[in-house]
């Protein structure tokens, strides 16, 4: 599993990475505006909808839950300092994807208890397109966190985040993760399309 989350950089708006993305086979992209209005997301989630649909793409919104039905998005993604994901279900009911944001084995498994639908785990390394990051995880991190969840019986898709390049997929898949999720390296590609497609294709084996 591939997931996209949007960011805007010199080169591309977040609509315009989210096309790229998806030409290259993309199927998850996560709308995240950190810095924007409540506005501003809806008048891009509005344009992304038709586009996800398009693709078979399922679309999620960072962060703000309550943006998740107006704008016709089928999910949202909450970090630790966002609305907890018991409030979220509360809100969304069950038909709507909740993700939630992990960086300990304990995070897993309160998310797991509060009905999260998947994990995203990290960050794998520094990342400039996040600020107040987490406790970097590395390698080991992953084979750690992701080993003893499985001896607790933990069965939740868990995807690595934070700072992924292509030259790291290949390791990371062999942790047991589920997949992972990608912004700069795909936005920084010389053809973002192309490294779409290779970044599935490794994720994919």
């Amino acid at each position: 599993m591939l997931q996209f989350i949007t960011h805007h950089t010199p080169r591309y708006n977040e609509l315009e990475g989210a096309t790229l993305a998806l030409k290259g086979g993309c199927r998850w992209i996560q709308l995240r505006m950190k810095k924007a209005s409540a506005e501003e997301i809806i008048q891009v989630a509005r344009e992304l909808r038709p586009l996800c649909t398009q693709f078979g793409a399922k679309l999620i919104i960072d962060d703000h839950v309550e943006l998740v039905v107006p704008t016709g998005a089928d999910g949202v993604h909450v970090g630790k300092m966002d609305m907890p994901v018991p409030d979220a279900r509360r809100l969304l009911g069950d038909k709507y994807i909740i993700g939630a944001t992990a960086n300990t084995l304990e995070d897993i498994e309160r998310a797991v208890a509060n009905g999260a639908d998947y994990i995203g785990l990290g960050p794998y390394r520094f990342t400039t397109t996040k600020e107040k990051l987490s406790p970097v995880l590395g390698l080991e991190g992953y084979r750690d966190i992701l080993g003893r969840s499985k001896n607790a019986g933990i069965d939740i898709p868990v995807v690595a985040i934070g700072g992924i390049t292509i030259d790291d997929v290949d390791a990371l898949m062999q942790t047991g993760i589920t997949g992972v999720a990608v912004s700069g390296c795909i936005l920084s590609a010389a053809e973002p399309a192309d490294y779409t497609r290779q970044l599935i294709e490794i994720t994919n084996k």
